[in-house]
């Protein structure tokens, strides 16, 4: 079956307005997977997808071996973080070198890029509760297993309601339906990530200033700067994506892979960078919550 050589009647090309965008050097395929537009708004770069995903898969491998090599199991959702965002940037280079047009493609990388960082943002609340029983229960406004478990339950939440709203953009896109609902899920989630990280920020503020004196004995400034800066790398992320998300597909920050480079996939790669080299379970240690106290005397 030959493939149309244009772009379908009442679609711009070359230009995301309300028609969609068709690329001029692509002609518009027509398989039964295909969208009549390229729904990124652009036809994604190679190189971008491709350098992410040697990144994030040499960072997998550093993350996997350094989590076993200390034992620190608090930090394995970082590594499971890392594998959405291989699989999301290895559909991403499909989109960019075999067919822009393919929503199932579009779907995948959608999906498991937008999901990855609520993965990451677990293993940085999981640190707070590790630093918490290095340095003592004393400094922490909320114990390090109540920490843990109020933000591992908003993790969930937010892991629900992303991967249920970036589900069904997928679907709607598929069968050429409104995704106005689908999106606002997905929004409604990524809002509560937002809120959620804003109130982890707060709380790890608080320890860090009344911990101060402690960390800089136990010589752990130069980590303590690290995992912060992560944590906020990983909110800028997050607080662009709820941006993004609540302008809708073909919008202003959606249709623009500047956007992308510079808020999606910069800011996780710095952030992943900094805890590859002060790596918690090197850093920090094992455990994230017990009684420190107890353990000392009996070591």
């Amino acid at each position: 079956m030959s493939s149309p050589t244009g772009p379908p009647p009442g679609v711009v090309t070359g230009s995301p307005r309300s028609g969609g965008y068709v690329d001029p050097n692509w002609p518009f395929p027509g398989g039964p997977n295909d969208a009549p537009v390229i729904i990124y708004g652009y036809t994604p770069s190679f190189a971008l997808a491709l350098l992410a995903d040697i990144i994030f898969l040499l960072f997998f491998v550093v993350h996997s071996w350094q989590v076993v090599r200390h034992r620190s199991w608090y930090f394995v959702t970082f590594s499971v973080g890392l594998l959405f965002e291989i699989v999301g940037y290895i559909a991403r280079t499909m989109s960019a070198k075999v067919n822009p047009y393919n929503l199932i493609y579009f779907i995948l990388q959608y999906f498991f890029i937008v999901t990855a960082p609520v993965f990451l943002a677990a293993g940085i609340y999981a640190v707070l509760s590790a630093l918490i029983h290095r340095l003592g229960r004393e400094y922490s406004i909320l114990p390090p297993r109540t920490i843990l478990w109020i933000f591992v339950t908003s993790d969930v939440i937010a892991t629900i309601t992303q991967i249920t709203g970036a589900a069904l953009i997928g679907v709607r896109q598929k069968k050429r339906e409104d995704p106005t609902t689908a999106n606002n899920i997905l929004l409604g989630g990524l809002a509560y990530q937002v809120f959620a990280i804003g109130i982890f920020i707060i709380l790890t503020g608080a320890f860090v200033f009344r911990a101060r004196a402690k960390i800089a004995k136990a010589g752990l400034t130069a980590f303590v700067a690290a995992f912060s800066a992560a944590t906020l790398l990983i909110y800028l992320r997050t607080c662009f994506r709820l941006a993004e998300t609540a302008e809708g597909l073909g919008g202003h920050l959606s249709t623009k892979e500047v956007f992308f480079g510079v808020l999606e996939f910069a800011p996780v790669v710095l952030a992943v960078l900094l805890l590859t080299i002060w790596h918690p379970g090197r850093c920090v240690g094992s455990r994230i919550s017990g009684d420190k106290l107890q353990e000392e005397q009996s070591a």
